[in-house]
């Protein structure tokens, strides 16, 4: 697939490696491209750089890898109608600009909405799904955990989509795990504050969430 991957950060850089990895051509978007051209230099074949709109043009697949708080924005530079259609891979969480408080960060959403919620109404034809959002950037490709393949939350309002978002996630070594439409973005997002607190508290971020079974 051609995957556009919008965010210049280490989100974005670890899943343009998976990405890359896996065979798919990947471009990734900033503000200002040119801020990617070393990053373009070492990853070589099947990677490109652009703007967040002319990514989102190009892009098969578009995944969202900003931090929250220019998530509304990053979707309006990227042009609401360059997503219609399209699978958007939302891996952000709504962290306020504020510190953490005892290991426990700050949403700027209320428990009864959910940035992917507010970014699904932002542009209505776009098909997203909440994926990549509860575990780190170190752990979103291949994690290694003694054999297990951890879970991986992930909703939204198309079922095709969820399926697109299932496959990518099983190839990167996932399992998925459908929690229905996008109101489930609501429970989550805040798996990031739950999945942060022994990083904060402890220096441990080698975790990540299992749903088990009977």
């Amino acid at each position: 697939m051609k995957v556009a991957i919008l965010g210049s950060g280490v989100v974005g850089e670890a899943l343009a490696r998976g990405f890359l990895r896996y065979g798919h051509e990947v471009r990734r978007a900033s503000r200002d491209p040119q801020k990617l051209a070393a990053w373009k230099e070492q990853a070589g074949a099947g990677s490109s750089i652009g703007t967040f709109e002319e990514a989102a043009a190009w892009g098969e697949l578009v995944v969202l890898a900003v931090k929250g708080v220019a998530a509304e924005e990053a979707v309006r530079l990227a042009g609401v109608d360059h997503l219609a259609g399209k699978t958007v891979l939302d891996a952000t969480n709504p962290i306020a600009e504020e510190p953490p408080e005892n290991g426990v960060l700050k949403f700027f959403t209320g428990p009864n909405e959910s940035l992917m919620e507010r970014l699904q109404r932002q542009a209505p034809g776009a098909r997203f799904v909440k994926a990549f959002s509860c575990v780190g950037n170190a752990w979103m490709v291949d994690p290694d955990f003694g054999g297990q393949r951890p879970t991986m939350f992930i909703c939204g309002d198309s079922a095709e989509a969820k399926a697109e978002a299932r496959g990518v996630l099983e190839q990167f070594g996932w399992e998925a795990e459908d929690m229905g439409a996008s109101t489930a973005a609501r429970a989550i997002e805040p798996l990031c504050i739950l999945w942060c607190i022994p990083g904060f508290r402890e220096n441990r971020w080698g975790h990540a969430f299992k749903l088990l079974r009977k």
